[in-house]
């Protein structure tokens, strides 16, 4: 009975890292870089009572967590919204999305801090919306 407890505590600290083991979505044997696999789209254009209204779609950016994209809405020259198309499926990016919108919208371009614990996500979101505010022209 003496072993049993030692045994137990040592067994269930062994097993947290397996609890918490997200696997990455890298394909391959080592990590690729960051890189754009589809170029940013056309600009959207609407126009109602003066104001023009373009809706830009950045680049598909692959990183080690998974694809990234975002749609820039403008309003002129004012950047209005921005909407992710795809991001990847990881809790550290679902709580990074809305502040890395946030400070987008504050910035009014990319040039915007990386969110702590989604540095992935955050660089390749910023490599998305910059090709999207590129596109605009």
């Amino acid at each position: 009975m003496k072993r049993a407890i030692p045994v137990l505590v040592l067994s269930v600290a062994g097993l947290i890292p397996v609890w918490r083991y997200a696997p990455s979505h890298d394909t391959g044997s080592s990590p690729a870089p960051a890189q754009a696999a589809a170029p940013a789209s056309t600009p959207s254009v609407s126009s109602s009572g003066g104001t023009t209204t373009t809706v830009v779609s950045g680049s598909l950016v692959d990183t080690e967590k998974g694809p990234v994209r975002v749609e820039v809405t403008l309003d002129g020259d004012e950047i209005a919204s921005v909407r992710m198309l795809q991001q990847p499926d990881h809790p550290q990016t679902t709580a990074a999305v809305p502040k890395l919108i946030e400070e987008t919208l504050q910035a009014q371009s990319a040039d915007i801090d990386t969110v702590s614990g989604a540095t992935v996500t955050s660089d390749g979101y910023k490599e998305s919306l910059q090709a999207a505010l590129d596109a605009k022209g």
